[in-house]
């Protein structure tokens, strides 16, 4: 099984990921990194543990928030899919369309920020 060598704040870990992962979790540790580094520069250093439960908890707020913007658009997603624009005159039939083009842009949006995290 591989290992990848992360270092956050300072100190190193060995991390073990399945073959092939290897990348994607390099990307992970840089983003707890980067969120470790934040709370540094801003409560300074305040010991490994509590820096890296902040940090999980403010990736696990962004999370939270990502899977509430998508039950939200899937929710707008049903709810303009319900009204169809055969069942719509023409002018409501073309807000319709801008309104499921808008909903497709921020799921797709979600979902990159989900595969980043």
């Amino acid at each position: 099984m591989p290992h990848l060598n992360v270092t956050i704040n300072g100190r190193n870990y060995a991390v073990a990921c399945e073959d092939g992962q290897q990348e994607h979790l390099g990307r992970l540790a840089e983003y707890v990194k980067a969120r470790v580094d934040e709370l540094v520069d801003s409560v300074g250093q305040i010991g490994d543990a509590r820096l890296l439960l902040m940090a999980s908890l403010l990736v696990s707020d962004e999370l939270s928030d990502a899977y509430a913007d998508l039950d939200a658009a899937r929710a707008s997603l049903e709810e303009a899919a319900a009204s169809t624009p055969e069942n719509l005159p023409a002018a409501e039939a073309d807000q319709s369309v801008a309104l499921l083009e808008s909903l497709a842009d921020r799921m797709e949006a979600i979902a990159v920020r989900l595969e980043e995290t």
